[in-house]
């Protein structure tokens, strides 16, 4: 049982306000954040819907339990499961088992233009709240030409958390922004204005401990050096 006391607040939220033409927490309370990303590729819709739902082609490996983003897996229909393996592991004369993680469950799939998925990513998956991912993928023409697709991630959190909003909305936030970039770059990168060079995106933070870190204890994942810590079970650890 992997016991996630706490971990750093993500220094990366930001990463995409170079890339993207929306990146923030757009909206917050007392019980609820929504995140907002969206990313311009040079793609048709196609091709960008058959990235998304190959999850494990770019997932940042750092957020996921196993540490390896090539054990997730999304079933793109109503009712399928955006998914994790745990691979088993063997250790001496001991056979082990293999486990899964559902990080959301899907309820709306149209192929081109829309998934729709329910749950809480990350530490929000302890928490009794609801989450709703909602990837759109809209068309760029230019003279009745398609010359990329516009994907727009906005994710819904509310309920009853054990977190500060502002705290967790931020690092929600920044994982979000790693994933949509990730796609993004699995697509040849976000297009970008002539006028303006991009600055680099800055590397995957710390934030790895929420998801479980290779299923190691979250204790070890480099807390101490964090400025803010926030606690993912405020007290006592389970």
């Amino acid at each position: 049982m992997i016991r996630p006391a706490i971990f750093p607040t993500l220094m990366a939220a930001s990463a995409l306000a170079a890339t993207s033409a929306h990146a923030e927490v757009v909206e917050q309370s007392e019980t609820h954040f929504v995140s907002r990303h969206a990313v311009d590729v040079a793609a048709e819709p196609k091709d960008a819907w058959l990235a998304l739902i190959a999850p494990g082609d770019w997932w940042n490996d750092a957020h996921t339990w196993s540490a390896d983003a090539s054990n997730m897996m999304l079933t793109p229909q109503a009712g399928g499961c955006f998914c994790e393996r745990i691979p088993a592991e063997d250790k001496g004369e001991t056979m082990g088992l293999e486990g899964s993680v559902q990080h959301m469950m899907v309820v709306q799939a149209v192929p081109r233009k829309v998934l729709r998925m329910r749950g809480g990513l990350g530490p929000l998956q302890s928490e009794p709240v609801d989450g709703v991912m909602t990837i759109t993928m809209q068309p760029i023409e230019n003279a009745d030409e398609i010359v990329g697709t516009r994907i727009v991630w906005e994710y819904v959190v509310g309920g009853t958390m054990r977190f500060e909003v502002p705290q967790i909305s931020k690092a929600v936030d920044g994982v979000i922004g790693q994933q949509a970039l990730g796609l993004a770059e699995k697509l040849g990168g976000p297009m970008v204005d002539e006028a303006e060079e991009p600055e680099e995106a800055k590397k995957p933070s710390a934030f790895d401990s929420a998801f479980g870190s290779g299923m190691e204890d979250a204790e070890d994942s480099g807390a101490d050096e964090a400025e803010d810590d926030v606690e993912l079970i405020p007290g006592e650890g389970r």
